[in-house]
């Protein structure tokens, strides 16, 4: 079972190496022939300057989302929460757009960060005021009314500066697309304080997970772990936010994908969801590249498929796969 700990960081060696040999400008061929030393000057600058940013740009935001996925499922005591279903990756998206609307800060990674956070906190909260006492099912199901009226206020927001209404796809849908090493400077240190938060979080999320009296039992301060918890999966969720825009869906495949292998315990939770995230984007991203060069061109203009589109239509399988479970599991409690 921790054999999956190895197998995990191959796969997503895997998937990165196919994002970087895949593109329309340059071929696998000649991106293998720069790997290695060849190639001419215009293809190892494609490599360094666009390729290898995007794919590392990429794995943090899958890493950053399966931490943040695993940590809100934890704390909220629900198999479907994530960002995308608590309102947190639109709130950080609404953030991000309004700092770029009314602040111009589209070019400043770190500020765009510090938005994206303030916004994730807004739908967090939002969310947490109408629906405290939900049940999962109804938690979700309000997490995405939510998270559509917060998407909508960013729509409205970048109608306001129809300038900007190209970078709309992005932040509503996640691309990776002119992804740089300015965007990756500004992902890493923020993905670095979470994974360390991440470490330190983990004995206490096995006991919040359970029940808040069994944790106050064993001498845990719910409250102050609890809000700490949160804090990490918001500064996650707007980390990637305004790396990439919202890559949906990643924060709720990633932990039910190893959860079933390796459990719940979260030491060995955490590290896994946050490598099957890494592979999920950067795959996602070798997906969306690939089916992108079978589009016509049209002249100079060639529609490129976000990547985001591709984990939302994963996504969205497995929301309903893991909502019929939880539907089933309160059933059968119920009947008890």
């Amino acid at each position: 079972m921790r054999w999956t700990l190895v197998y995990l960081p191959v796969l997503v060696v895997v998937a990165a190496c196919a994002a970087l040999l895949v593109g329309s400008t340059v071929s696998a061929a000649d991106t293998l022939a720069a790997i290695f030393g060849g190639g001419d000057e215009l293809t190892r600058g494609v490599l360094v300057e666009l390729r290898v940013p995007r794919v590392l740009v990429g794995l943090g935001v899958g890493a950053a989302l399966g931490l943040a996925g695993t940590i809100l499922q934890a704390v909220l005591r629900n198999p479907l929460a994530s960002p995308e279903v608590t309102g947190v990756g639109s709130g950080a998206v609404l953030g991000a757009v309004a700092g770029t609307v009314f602040l111009g800060i589209a070019d400043q990674p770190e500020t765009l960060t510090v938005a994206a956070v303030l916004g994730g906190v807004l739908g967090g909260a939002s969310l947490w005021l109408i629906a405290a006492k939900a049940d999962p099912l109804r938690l979700a199901v309000l997490g995405v009314l939510v998270s559509a009226v917060l998407a909508g206020a960013s729509l409205v927001l970048l109608t306001a500066r129809p300038q900007l209404a190209g970078a709309a796809a992005r932040w509503l849908v996640g691309s990776l697309s002119g992804r740089t090493w300015e965007h990756w400077n500004g992902l890493w240190p923020w993905l670095l304080v979470v994974a360390l938060t991440a470490v330190v979080l983990a004995p206490a999320l096995d006991l919040l997970a359970v029940d808040d009296d069994h944790a106050r039992t064993v001498g845990l301060a719910v409250v102050p772990w609890r809000l700490t918890a949160l804090g990490a999966a918001v500064l996650a969720t707007a980390a990637a936010v305004a790396a990439a825009g919202t890559v949906s869906f990643v924060g709720l495949l990633a932990p039910h994908a190893v959860r079933r292998i390796l459990g719940a315990e979260h030491r060995w939770l955490l590290p896994a969801s946050a490598l099957a995230g890494a592979a999920c984007v950067a795959g996602a991203d070798f997906v969306a590249q690939a089916l992108t060069a079978l589009v016509p061109s049209s002249g100079s203009q060639r529609i490129g498929i976000p990547t985001g589109a591709v984990t939302a239509l994963l996504g969205a399988v497995v929301l309903v796969v893991v909502a019929r479970r939880a539907s089933r599991a309160q059933v059968e409690g119920s009947a008890r």
